[in-house]
């Protein structure tokens, strides 16, 4: 198991790339959900240095705070409300310029300024969860993100069955 990121300079695409088969290496034989979200979450915010990133899981009813990197967060989210529950209810990708435009956007830290979220699924195309990630930054993410963030989460899904 590998316990510690290289990180390049570089664009975001190159980071990206770079990322992941370090990211492969961390998750390889481990089979604990948790324990493979934390060290995903913790690998995207250590390589991007972005405000807040984590996993809200369904749970029943509701999204629960999974495990994340950054400051205290919103524990429960609805399925309805924000960017998280719009990506979870849609089942596709959400890229925010500025959340103070969004819709309905829960503030759970006044500095977040803009956001990404991607829902993940299992191997029957259900939504389980979702990516979370925040900037301090106005129109900080874009497709690049959106994909490469993609790469990542489809690691999960491809282990979902393994690691539940």
């Amino acid at each position: 198991m590998a316990e510690d990121l290289h990180i390049i300079a570089g664009s975001r695409e190159e980071k990206y790339a770079h990322l992941f088969p370090q990211v492969q290496a961390l998750l390889e034989g481990e089979t604990d959900l948790y324990a493979n979200l934390g060290n995903i979450a913790a690998a995207i915010h250590e390589v991007f240095g972005f405000f807040w990133v984590g996993f809200y899981l369904n749970k029943g009813k509701e999204l629960v705070l999974g495990p994340f990197q950054g400051p205290v967060a919103c524990t429960r989210i609805p399925f309805h409300k924000g960017v998280c529950g719009h990506a979870y209810t849609t089942n596709e990708a959400i890229i925010v310029p500025d959340v103070e435009l969004f819709p309905g956007h829960i503030a759970c830290a006044s500095a977040s300024k803009s956001e990404i979220v991607l829902p993940v699924r299992d191997a029957n195309g259900n939504v389980v969860m979702v990516l979370d990630v925040d900037s301090d930054q106005l129109d900080d993410f874009s497709e690049v993100d959106q994909a490469g963030l993609q790469r990542l989460l489809d690691l999960i899904e491809l282990n979902w069955e393994n690691w539940n």
